[in-house]
């Protein structure tokens, strides 16, 4: 099957036929290390590494690590597991800072050659001098200095002699260049700070447009792609590769995601971490790819939808439904159907002989022959859902009420005799008799019945928690608003404590995927204990956006 074509698979088809890097494809995926990886870097991911396995190229995973106040080992080791979960597998692994030696040399040379210079105005200063989108900037008093000046000032920067904030260097480019970024951008701030990597080596770290560029580069990176909002520095990047007369790194830029009901910045995701309104940045309800790999999505689930939403130059938003159909459509195949109760409510049948324990057969997974079937336990006192029963039935509802007949799942008909209640005038158990000529669903005389409804023994049932996650945030764009905490949903997560589930999941290991039956797709976490599992639900079992699409393709 051919695979859909975007913009940038066709430049690289071009490039290929044209032999423009000797038939080469080599990419990189270049996260900085301050953060954890989200959904938006799934497609980022996708890209870089899926282009370059479709045409026989590498891709090299390489850590922008350029400010060294904001990153930590901790993110180098969280962003590697999940390009590894993703399932990819890079064929280089590569740091900013394994070239601040190179860089600092092609500085040096950029000043020799009368490119660039040392400055002395304040960070204020330099973005009053910068002018505006309307207004060309005007030259640093400094701008003029000799290069014997600025060599000399360069390397007492470096040496440490000055404090933070007192000096830069600057690219010497055009102060009325119509592109702010080629306004004399600055290349090196003093900043005495240790790295992660190289301790306190440095006193002065490169900016992140004066490194990317040189990087990709050094690694002869033949298509660098970036997203939209890096399009206007390009001429930078290539304005630095001009010059300094090195490996032309080809910089293509493609549109960012964006998902409904979520927040997509670092800056912000930290924000709800530190201020506690989530647990950490593996809560299941952020869209890290360590909150969605614990809440039970799948990668394939993710490459499948990274692939579907495509890759263009338009900037716009998809539907969170969207992404839920994918992982809906790949756990549907994958998981195995088992029953719990999550809202349980007490049954007896009055004419089930006490003691008495059937196994009945359940199938594991329809979609799935060959998964098979297994045994669960049947006896006199269930649990089934609160809301499967009704003392006043509304109209059109055809579950368990009094004198109603209903089919329990793999097992008989049964049919509601009286309640009991309790104090506060509650029900709190109901009574029922069974049909024992139905064993297996299914009544020898022909009768139907309108609904069939869960259950789990209670002699057998395990005990667990549950928790069931909606949207973080209610408001389809939380940006939008001047707080965005304002925007957070109260009802992002509801605990149910007193779950009851059929025996088979009291063994669940952390991470296991499971389809409650008739409730959703539920994934266990990792706070679970020995006979009390946690699971939470990954996604409910409705798909707004199968309806959105058949509804699209009607019109």
């Amino acid at each position: 099957m051919p695979r859909p074509s975007n913009f940038i698979r066709d430049i690289i088809l071009e490039d290929l036929k044209t032999n423009k890097y000797d038939g080469r494809v080599q990419t990189r995926f270049p996260p900085e290390p301050n953060g954890y990886l989200h959904i938006g870097h799934a497609k980022a991911i996708c890209l870089d590494f899926g282009l370059a396995d479709e045409f026989g190229g590498h891709t090299n995973l390489r850590f922008d690590d350029t400010n060294p106040e904001k990153e930590e080992t901790e993110y180098v080791d969280s962003i590697m597991a999940d390009v590894k979960w993703l399932g990819f597998k890079w064929d280089g692994l590569f740091y900013a800072s394994d070239y601040f030696d190179q860089l600092y040399e092609w500085a040096v040379k950029l000043i020799q050659d009368g490119k660039a210079y040392v400055d002395d105005l304040s960070a204020e200063e330099i973005r009053k001098y910068r002018g505006t989108l309307t207004e060309p900037g005007k030259d640093s008093p400094h701008r003029n200095r000799t290069v014997e000046q600025n060599l000399d000032l360069f390397r007492r920067m470096k040496a440490g002699e000055f404090p933070d904030g007192s000096r830069v260097l600057r690219a010497k480019i055009d102060m009325a260049s119509p592109n702010l970024n080629l306004r004399d951008p600055v290349m090196y701030r003093i900043l005495h700070a240790e790295h992660h990597r190289t301790g306190n080596k440095w006193c002065i770290y490169p900016m992140y447009d004066y490194a990317h560029g040189q990087s990709d580069s050094l690694e002869r990176v033949t298509h660098s792609m970036c997203t939209l909002e890096f399009e206007d520095h390009r001429p930078l990047y290539n304005w630095f590769i001009q010059q300094l007369g090195i490996f032309p790194s080809q910089q293509i830029e493609f549109d960012r995601l964006n998902l409904t009901h979520t927040l997509l910045s670092k800056r912000k995701l930290l924000q709800l971490v530190e201020e506690g309104r989530v647990s950490g940045w593996d809560d299941p309800r952020m869209p890290t790819l360590g909150g969605i790999r614990r809440r039970g999505y799948t990668p394939e689930a993710i490459r499948n939808f990274t692939a579907s939403i495509g890759v263009s130059k338009t900037t716009g938003s998809i539907e969170l439904a969207m992404l839920e159909h994918f992982v809906r459509e790949d756990l549907n195949k994958r998981t195995p159907r088992v029953m719990a109760v999550l809202r349980p409510l007490k049954v007896v049948i009055d004419n089930y002989p006490e003691g008495q324990v059937e196994e009945m057969d359940a199938v594991n997974n329809p979609e799935d022959p060959s998964a098979g079937t297994r045994k669960v336990p049947f006896s006199r006192v269930l649990y089934i859902e609160q809301d499967d029963f009704r003392e006043v039935p509304p109209k059109g509802y055809y579950r368990l009420s009094p004198g109603k007949e209903v089919r329990l799942r793999y097992a008989y008909f049964i049919t509601c005799t009286s309640v009991a209640k309790n104090a506060a005038g509650e029900v709190a158990e109901i009574h029922c008799t069974y049909d024992p000529a139905t064993r297996g669903g299914n009544a020898p005389d022909g009768r139907k019945v309108k609904s069939t409804i869960h259950w789990v023994s209670e002699a057998h049932a395990v005990d667990a928690e549950v928790r069931l996650y909606e949207t973080l945030f209610a408001a389809e764009d939380p940006n939008a608003a001047e707080d965005f905490t304002t925007m957070l949903n109260p009802h992002s997560l509801e605990v149910l404590a007193d779950a009851k589930l059929e025996p088979a999941l009291g063994k669940a290991a952390a991470g296991d995927r499971y389809q409650f039956e008739r409730l959703g797709y539920f994934a266990t976490d990792p706070d679970s204990k020995p006979g009390k599992p946690v699971f939470n639900r990954t996604v409910a079992l409705k798909d707004s956006w199968a309806k959105i699409e058949k509804r699209e393709k009607a019109g």
